[in-house]
Parts: C-alpha cells; structure tokens; sequence
C-alpha cells in the first residue's frame, strides 16, 4: 500500500493544490460481452495495472434507470435533516444516513457531504416510509440489483486473469446470504459557499483509497471534481481529473482486490475537490456501488503473497485505516 503518511502530511500543508496529470482513462465497451469476453478483460487489465482506474460503456443499465436513480437520492437528501436523522448510519452494518461524520486521515477535517448507505441484509428500521418518500425503495433495490449484475460482471474478467475461475466473485458476492454486504451508496457534495471555498483542509472527500473489491461510480454530466493520483505520481502529487459523463460508469479497483491480487492489482488514491471559482458551486450528487465479498468469504491470492483474512476482518482494518471518526 502506498505509503499515507507522506500523503497526510502533504494534505496538512496544504500542498495537495490542483495542479494534475493528464493520465488517460481508459473508456471500455462492453457491447456483445460474452462474444468479447477475452478482449473486454484483456483491456481490463490493462487499464488496471496502469492506473486502476477506467470506465465502461454499454453496461446494460438503461440511462433512464440511472437518472431514476439520481432523482430518488435527490429527493431523500431533500428531506429535512430531522427526518434523515431517523435513519443514522450503523456503522457496524454500513447502513443509514450521515452527514459530514467522515473524517479523512489525508486531511484530518471532516468531508463536505452526506451520504445514505444501502446494505441488503441490515435495513431494518432504516428505509424511509412510502409517505416520506414514495417508491424509494423499490426503485433503490432494482439499480442496486443491476449494479450487482455489471459489477458481477466485470469481476467476473478479473477472476479469469487471475485464473480463479469466472463465477469465483460472483459466489463470493452472493445476495443471497444473510453475510452479504456490497453497498449501495448516494452521496450528496454540498453547495459550496463562495465565502469560504478557499478555506484550507476543506475538501468534498479527501485522498483516500476504497477498500472494496470493486467500485462502480455513477457521475452527472458538468458535476466535476473525481481525481486519481496513481501509485507511481504519488510523489510527484500528480491528479488527474476524472470528467463525469451520463452514459458511463466510472470504476475503480480496491483495497480487497488488491490483496486478492497479490498486488497485482493497484487501489489507488482518489479525492473530490472543490470547484474553482469559475466552475460550478452548487450541490454535486454520485452513487456509488461498492463490491465487497460477503462477510464469511476468505481473501486468499493465487500466489499466497498474503495469508487468508476473512472479509469481514479485512474491512474492519481498513475501515479503522481510512477514518479517524471510526
């Protein structure tokens, strides 16, 4: 993993600035995917050793089911915090609602967000009523359920390069069992206020890796602010702007994969900043699907590099890596 300590300090300083790369993102289509299964996952793997990063076109998900989607995360974070505060996150569970409670190690002042996290088997008591928000639900779990299947899917390549056999994720990500815990999760970046927008240590997410196996990543078109410093620029503090764009999914590999890898794999460091004073300042909306192996399910690379952890375990040490608040 790369080395964090070097990144906090630079975060403390004030340092990280806005200055970026220009690295190319890799944008992949998965058209006719069972035909071109071996070339899909060729550039898979390619893009992901580079950089970790890429995005993917024709996935499968309707655009119209996407933009479904934004509109019932925008309505819930509409409601008065009163109301939201009903249902608080369960952080054992990674379930619920928070807002502006992450506090990134790589600043050391808390996110500029709320988020409202979807884990199957824990939301008992934490759903809005159909009163509140009608059709919340329902609408939730349909594209939670078809995030799984292109996630499924795309982790379905890896498995192949990594000689695992291509249902190994799959089983190991199964909704089925009471252990399943792959996330759902809508995120709301606040309005920036023009009167305080250059005030030090503020950041909408602060450098961070994920600690997934995988991350699908919905973006609005002209709501920017996704950068990815890979490995290798970590030094140099070299980001690159990811642009939003409606018809992709952005994607990242994961602390989990990464080790499932044998480090094959890089998870990288990413951040939201701040808009400029020249781009946009209102609120910034994302939903983001996290593939993390069911509970009870051992990581264990082909080569053994590491010994086997449960994935539970794994979590809880990275959880306690990436938040100080936790």
């Amino acid at each position: 993993m790369y080395a964090l300590k070097e990144l906090n300090k630079e975060a403390r300083m004030g340092t990280l600035g806005t200055e970026t790369g220009k690295r190319e993102i890799c944008r992949i289509d998965l058209s006719d995917f069972n035909a071109r299964k071996a070339q899909i996952a060729d550039e898979l793997w390619a893009a992901s050793v580079d950089v970790g990063f890429f995005q993917v076109r024709n996935h499968g998900i309707d655009l119209e089911k996407v933009r479904a989607a934004f509109a019932a995360a925008e309505s819930f974070f509409a409601l008065p915090d009163a109301v939201k505060a009903q249902y608080p996150l369960r952080k054992a569970d990674n379930a619920g609602w928070e807002s502006k409670a992450q506090v990134r190690p790589s600043t050391g002042t808390a996110d500029q967000k709320e988020s409202y996290q979807i884990t199957r088997p824990h939301m008992s008591a934490l759903w809005p009523s159909e009163e509140e928000l009608p059709g919340f639900r329902d609408t939730m779990l349909a594209f939670e359920a078809q995030c799984w299947q292109v996630g499924m899917r795309l982790l379905s390549c890896f498995a192949d390069k990594l000689e695992f056999g291509s249902d190994f994720f799959t089983k190991a990500h199964d909704p089925q069992q009471a252990s399943y815990q792959s996330t759902l999760r809508l995120l709301h970046y606040y309005a920036i206020d023009p009167s305080i927008k250059d005030k030090l240590g503020l950041w909408r997410a602060g450098a961070h890796t994920d600690f997934d196996c995988l991350t699908l990543l919905f973006q609005q078109k002209n709501q920017s602010g996704l950068q990815v410093c890979p490995g290798k620029e970590m030094d140099a503090q070299e980001w690159t702007s990811i642009e939003p764009a409606d018809d992709v999914i952005t994607c990242n590999i994961g602390d989990m994969l990464m080790r499932w890898s044998d480090d094959r794999l890089p998870s990288n460091f990413h951040r939201v900043k701040n808009p400029l004073p020249d781009e946009y300042l209102g609120p910034r909306y994302s939903l983001a699907f996290f593939c993390q192996a069911n509970r009870d399910v051992m990581i264990e690379g082909p080569g053994k590099k590491y010994p086997a952890i449960s994935a539970a375990d794994y979590l809880k040490q990275r959880v306690a890596a990436n938040f100080k608040a936790y």
